[in-house]
């Protein structure tokens, strides 16, 4: 049987929507426990209705990152796997990057050979096999966290906002540094990035614009992806 055919089967949307329903379970539970500790801690209806609606705004532009990249994905390894992995990873560059190395063990280079059915399985088994270890450690290492934050910030708050920032601030770096070394339209759709996303704080900041400011994210996305594209 064609490759496609088998990723595009019914069978594979079946066992693809199980975990995805898994994962909106825990979302709404999610929810609905924050909601629950919202009343508790006197939040009124009003702020919980608001930093949701907050949220799922600045959600949106990453979430047509991930959709683009999941474009690519399906054209690859099929709807179901893409709409499944991508639904509980959502790490765009880590699943393109596992599919490929999967299937380059059995010499078919993703996008460009045509898929066989043993270089899907292994591009289905090092997505998988390869994040299994964020699961194993959120599973057994979640509940130590707070220890681990209190050692290290000497139970002083001020020290663990700081520590915290400088994490967030060395991994987006980090990740911005691997697309402003090529020297390419990666390069320039991260500068642009950068540049629309100051823009837009600066003028969301001055004029005290709460509404268009859960917009920047989006804004700054779309922006330098549409300019990048035309360029």
């Amino acid at each position: 049987m064609d490759a496609m055919q088998i990723a595009n089967g019914i069978p594979m949307w079946i066992a693809c929507g199980v975990p995805v329903c898994v994962v909106l379970v825990q979302a709404i539970t999610f929810l609905r426990k924050a909601y629950q500790a919202g009343n508790k801690v006197g939040l009124s209806k009003g702020q919980m209705k608001e930093a949701i609606r907050s949220g799922a705004i600045t959600s949106i532009g990453p979430s047509i990152v991930i959709l683009s990249g999941m474009l690519s994905l399906l054209i690859t390894v099929g709807g179901p796997i893409a709409w499944m992995r991508l639904s509980l990873i959502g790490a765009v560059m880590f699943e393109s990057t596992a599919a490929n190395m999967g299937t380059s063990a059995v010499g078919v280079t993703l996008g460009v050979d045509k898929m066989t059915p043993q270089a899907l399985t292994m591009a289905l088994w090092t997505m998988v096999i390869g994040s299994i270890g964020w699961v194993l450690f959120a599973t057994f290492a979640a509940n130590r966290m707070e220890k681990v934050q209190t050692k290290i910030s000497g139970n002083n708050a001020k020290r663990l906002t700081m520590i915290s920032v400088a994490a967030v601030i060395g991994v987006f770096s980090a990740m911005s540094a691997t697309h402003l070394v090529r020297m390419d339209k990666n390069a320039v759709a991260c500068v642009l990035g950068a540049l629309i996303m100051a823009l837009m704080m600066c003028i969301t900041e001055k004029f005290q614009m709460k509404r268009l400011k859960e917009w920047n994210l989006t804004i700054a996305i779309l922006g330098s992806m549409i300019i990048t594209a035309l360029l």
